[in-house]
């Protein structure tokens, strides 16, 4: 059924008007549904630091423990075997470089002296009698009374007086030199550290007596183990940090033994402190050290062929272990990595990164695979 409606007809303004309320009902939702939907807002990117793995970096670092010690030190023996009859000086004391440390008993040298001026005596007196024998025979051969066998004779005779005297010379030179070992003097200036024995004490050929250290000199001795001697070199700069008198020093290796086979497999590397620091350090006292083992290339220095890279740049999930990179877009990428041995502050990377390839060392922000990342 069709209903037709007139425009003179009453309900017709009525069916106009409700048109127009609908038509603006509808444009003002309209209208209201585009202000009130937003955009959700873009993420700003994390500012993160990127490194290369053996680029960025010139050293890792080696943590060792080691000793204070004197450069110089030397044990006083001596040569001769006798009594000690006298020891002038005790544990820490200060003696001046050929200052008297001790004398041993030198009667059996004093009594050897004594039958070598005898011995010097008899064989002057021989070559003197020998010397008046040859000139007699020398004359009388110039004279036609004695024969050559007579004169060769005599000559023989002369040169054996001659070379006897010549010997307990040399013997009593010998003995002159055992008596002045029964006395022994300081071979530098230094400091007594060690009394090995008393008066009365019988000393031998080589047995330690006393130990002498030369004061202002101070070194550190380190025992490196073989898996990581090899990444160390001459030069190394070393953080070393004394506990017992709350001082931090810096040294550089200075000598590196290249032999293990009396130290139980562990290498002795020796740092050098400075004159300045050896003043407040006294030989014995523990160091806990940081070498900084140069790997880059181009300074001198052999590349050991690893990829080493912080430990602090280093991301776990369970046990997995990975580390971020920068993808082309300038997100963060995580990457798995197969990890070695940790050496100080540095870890070795066995795979997952190549040596000089990039990596984020640190961020300022959160990551997660797929954040927008800017380099600084």
């Amino acid at each position: 059924m069709t209903f037709i409606i007139k425009k003179d007809s009453m309900l017709f303004p009525l069916i106009k008007n409700t048109s127009l309320v609908i038509g603006l009902s509808v444009l003002l939702a309209s209208c209201s549904g585009k202000t009130t939907k937003q955009e959700p807002p873009e993420e700003a990117p994390v500012m993160v630091q990127v490194a290369s793995a053996n680029g960025n970096f010139a050293s890792g670092v080696l943590d060792a423990s080691g000793q204070v010690e004197a450069i110089r030190s030397a044990n006083i023996s001596t040569r001769v075997m006798g009594y000690i009859t006298k020891i002038k000086v005790k544990v820490g004391d200060r003696v001046k470089a050929g200052q008297f440390l001790f004398s041993v008993n030198s009667t059996d040298v004093l009594a050897k002296k004594a039958q070598t001026e005898a011995m010097i005596n008899q064989a002057d007196a021989a070559l003197l009698s020998a010397q008046k024998d040859y000139d007699r025979f020398t004359v009388l051969y110039k004279q036609q009374s004695a024969s050559a066998k007579e004169l060769d004779a005599m000559t023989l005779q002369y040169q054996s007086a001659k070379a006897s005297a010549a010997a307990a010379r040399a013997m009593r030179n010998e003995v002159s030199a055992q008596l002045a070992y029964t006395t022994v003097v300081a071979p530098f200036a230094g400091t007594i550290t060690q009394k090995l024995t008393e008066e009365g004490s019988m000393a031998s050929p080589g047995m330690p007596v006393l130990t002498i250290e030369q004061e202002g000199n101070m070194q550190v001795s380190a025992s490196i183990p073989e898996n990581q001697i090899a990444s160390l070199n001459l030069g190394d700069e070393a953080s070393m940090s004394v506990a017992s008198v709350d001082k931090s020093i810096a040294g550089k290796v200075r000598q590196i033994n290249p032999s293990s086979q009396f130290t139980g497999g562990q290498y002795t590397v020796k740092l050098s402190v400075a004159a300045t620091d050896s003043k407040q350090l006294y030989a014995g006292m523990y160091v806990h050290i940081k070498i900084l083992k140069n790997r880059k290339a181009g300074n001198g220095n052999q590349d050991s062929g690893a990829v080493m890279i912080p430990v602090k740049a280093i991301v776990k999930r369970d046990q997995l272990t990975g580390i971020y990179t920068v993808s082309s877009q300038n997100t963060a990428l995580l990457r798995w990595l197969r990890l070695g041995p940790v050496s100080g502050e540095m870890v070795e990377v066995l795979s997952g990164l190549a040596k000089n390839e990039s990596f984020i060392l640190s961020a300022e922000g959160k990551l997660y695979n797929g954040a927008a990342v800017k380099i600084k």
